[in-house]
């Protein structure tokens, strides 16, 4: 069974500062999210997690393996880097999407995302080590076929976007509706996942919906382990597992 430990990231009173004391350049804004979300990928991945930068102002990390005190020494850290502080809530639950939920649950519960007077919350409670097992995180690493052959080379740059876009925006929505996984664009024609305990018939399910719905279609290498950088590591072989050997769904041994 797996047991996901999912953290909240929101930066705190983010909206009031962009325009206090007046509008902030937006390349100013897209360059402070970027570096912060590059800092928060090496501080938390240090520690063998994934961070997803969703809408940058709000990301979410696979933070098996991380403590209290992991946690509140990498808010203390973008405390003195940036003019912004982060809020975390963590959750944890055989369901990524129930652990989401409830590490949302204690950052609104402390109150608004734009309230001047919340500032680095840390709520909620991660995993004790004797609550801990080596396959607590199941990562799947989602890829195009032939993203390069179909689309990369043959159309221009706006619509390989389009199409690439369309089927990870499907897969998300179904993969969370259908088996309860948060799936995230990571770059090129990549998505990786956090799922539940789940079965080659949900990988199978997914890809043919998404090959049904948007003519999109996908390969997956699915990878476990005690936290989320081995996991994702594994996954990433069986993914070349499923190039290798033309296989949709390759669970790695």
């Amino acid at each position: 069974m797996t047991n996901a430990q999912v953290t909240l990231i929101q930066i705190d009173n983010y909206g009031p500062w962009t325009v206090t004391p007046e509008p902030r350049r937006e390349v100013d804004l897209q360059t402070l999210q970027s570096r912060l979300y590059a800092d928060l990928s090496q501080l938390v991945g240090n520690r063998d997690g994934y961070v997803f930068f969703t809408r940058f102002d709000n990301m979410i990390a696979v933070t098996n393996g991380m403590d209290e005190a992991d946690h509140a020494m990498i808010q203390e850290s973008v405390g003195n880097r940036y003019p912004v502080t982060v809020s975390f809530g963590v959750g944890a639950d055989p369901s990524p999407v129930a652990a989401l939920s409830t590490a949302t649950d204690h950052i609104q519960d402390a109150g608004s995302a734009q309230a001047a007077d919340r500032t680095e919350i840390l709520g909620g409670a991660t995993l004790d080590p004797d609550e801990r097992t080596d396959d607590d995180v199941q990562i799947a690493h989602f890829d195009v076929n032939d993203a390069t052959g179909k689309y990369t080379d043959r159309m221009n740059a706006f619509d390989s976007f389009i199409h690439i876009e369309q089927g990870y925006a499907e897969l998300m929505q179904y993969f969370r509706r259908a088996h309860e996984g948060l799936a995230f664009f990571v770059g090129g024609d990549n998505v990786i996942a956090v799922c539940p305990d789940l079965d080659r018939a949900a990988y199978e399910d997914t890809i043919q919906h998404v090959e049904e719905t948007v003519n999109v279609e996908l390969k997956v290498g699915v990878g476990r382990a005690a936290t989320a950088q081995p996991a994702g590591m594994a996954a990433k072989h069986a993914l070349e597992d499923c190039r290798e050997n033309g296989d949709r769904v390759v669970f790695e041994e």
